[in-house]
């Protein structure tokens, strides 16, 4: 009786235990991603903030991507918060010093990244990313990007996956060259000497047109393979072994273009009122009101967009045989606060956009015949909506979250478009920065760069843009003016940092 009674006991207990085990399986069971997601996990809000203007359908779209991540395992609602262009860099930064709560924000190394990331504004993901987004670890590792975004040890931004190069093509109206005689042959303008000779032409045959804004000192910087650390006006060669930091206007391509800019300035290829326009370069151009300007790879491949489908463009790459870095895996940027409650729950979301077509299309482009229509592969806006009047697409910040493996042909960006970035980007003649990642620390120098950048602001925009009447004259007072401005600490330190840097 005794053992019958003992067998039942532990037959109980063994189905109580596998029960148990079971439901504790089931309630920990992997999501698609391969990360976990926990027993009965509560609902958390994401705050996320990205640049620009909050379009009409935002919200609505982002429940959909909720509701769609939560049938995927990820419990999750989002609170999407944009900030003006104009605002944006600054309204991080106050964040972040007032110990403010949210998860993610989209950031650049051409906003305020490297300050915030030096600052201590945001979470380090070393053992969280790979345990959490093993899929996006698995692509960063691959592409050898991480190091960029790596600080003093941590990571600390989630880069992204787009290859790319910003080195420039002369770009003009090719229906109005054509219609005044002047065609050049393919690729044939390539040097500062080129392009000023076929301006002057331009200029020629239609004198009272609004003809560029493009000024000469990123040529002369191509031409002498100058690289522009993005740190107060200094910069590196290339060619240059020790990776020496250098003040720009102490260059001698910095006095050439700043006598060539007078010339174009005199001469009415730089337009008069250049100083104080404040309209929207891309849009004068694709509104046909400029008609010429320097642009990169990817906007002489693009739609541009033209508003008058009889206008017409051609380019030539200039200096093709110098070198260029490409752009940094900095250029666009998700980070994570360091005082977010939820990192985990955004990793999580991230790799799943790293892996899940069906949730990169709801997050681009938002819900297919409100916010954007599908014509094959290829995506479209719905009638009555453009670039201009859109309710979701091409909103601000989403470069970030680009997935080249996903990206569908638009209007802007054809078949395989990205995939001809990335081959473009890997020509011999485009290289990666040495210094990529590189992030200077400005406390020991505060206040001499607070000096630096008034100067730069008072001297350097005037003489880039052709508005001294001497070049050569302001140039010497400008570089002697910088001098006595603390110019050798700033060099000093940044080049301590540099050489830190690169023994690392």
């Amino acid at each position: 009786m005794r053992t019958r009674m003992a067998k039942r006991f532990y037959g109980l207990v063994l189905l109580f235990v596998f029960v148990l085990v079971s439901s504790c399986s089931v309630g920990n069971m992997a999501n698609e991603t391969g990360t976990i997601a926990g027993p009965r996990e509560e609902e958390a809000t994401l705050k996320f903030y990205f640049l620009g203007v909050k379009k009409s359908a935002t919200d609505e779209v982002w429940q959909a991507v909720s509701d769609y991540v939560k049938r995927k395992g990820l419990n999750v609602r989002f609170d999407v918060q944009f900030v003006p262009v104009g605002e944006y860099q600054n309204k991080l930064l106050v964040m972040a010093a007032a110990g403010d709560k949210w998860d993610m924000n989209f950031d650049a190394d051409w906003l305020g990244y490297t300050q915030m990331a030096a600052n201590g504004a945001y979470l380090p993901l070393n053992r969280l990313l790979p345990e959490y987004a093993p899929n996006l670890y698995r692509k960063y590792r691959e592409q050898r990007s991480l190091a960029a975004a790596t600080v003093n040890g941590g990571i600390t931004g989630l880069p992204w996956t787009i290859k790319m190069n910003s080195r420039l093509y002369a770009q003009w109206r090719s229906d109005l060259t054509k219609k005044a005689g002047i065609d050049p042959a393919p690729g044939s303008i390539r040097t500062i000497e080129d392009l000023d000779a076929f301006l002057h032409a331009l200029k020629k045959a239609y004198p009272d047109a609004k003809l560029s804004r493009t000024i000469p000192r990123d040529i002369y910087k191509l031409r002498d393979e100058w690289v522009d650390l993005g740190f107060h006006g200094t910069g590196f060669y290339l060619n240059d072994p020790q990776i020496r930091i250098q003040a720009v206007e102490q260059q001698p391509f910095y006095l050439e273009a700043a006598i060539m800019a007078r010339k174009w300035y005199v001469d009415g290829i730089l337009n008069k009122d250049i100083m104080v326009d404040k309209e929207d370069g891309a849009a004068l151009w694709r509104n046909g009101n400029m008609l010429f300007t320097a642009q990169t790879h990817e906007w002489v491949h693009a739609n541009q967009g033209f508003s008058d489908p009889a206008f017409e463009q051609e380019s030539s790459l200039l200096y093709p045989h110098k070198k260029a870095v490409n752009r940094s895996p900095l250029g666009n940027v998700a980070a994570i606060s360091r005082n977010s409650e939820h990192p985990e729950r955004v990793l999580r979301f991230l790799d799943m956009l790293e892996t899940d077509r069906a949730l990169y299309d709801l997050v681009q482009y938002g819900i297919e015949g409100k916010t954007y229509i599908r014509n094959g592969d290829a995506v479209d806006y719905p009638e009555g909506l453009s670039t201009t009047t859109s309710n979701y697409m091409e909103w601000g910040g989403r470069w970030a979250l680009w997935k080249p493996q996903f990206i569908r042909p638009d209007a802007t960006y054809g078949p395989d478009f990205w995939i001809k970035e990335a081959d473009f980007a890997a020509e011999t003649f485009n290289v990666d920065s040495p210094l990529d990642g590189l992030m200077i620390s400005e406390d020991r120098i505060r206040s001499e760069l607070e000096l630096r950048d008034r100067l730069i602001a008072e001297w350097a925009t005037p003489i880039e843009l052709g508005n001294v009447q001497d070049p050569e004259k302001a140039v010497a007072e400008y570089i002697q003016k910088q001098k006595n401005s603390g110019l050798d600490a700033i060099l000093a330190e940044a080049q301590k940092q540099i050489d830190a840097f690169l023994k690392r």
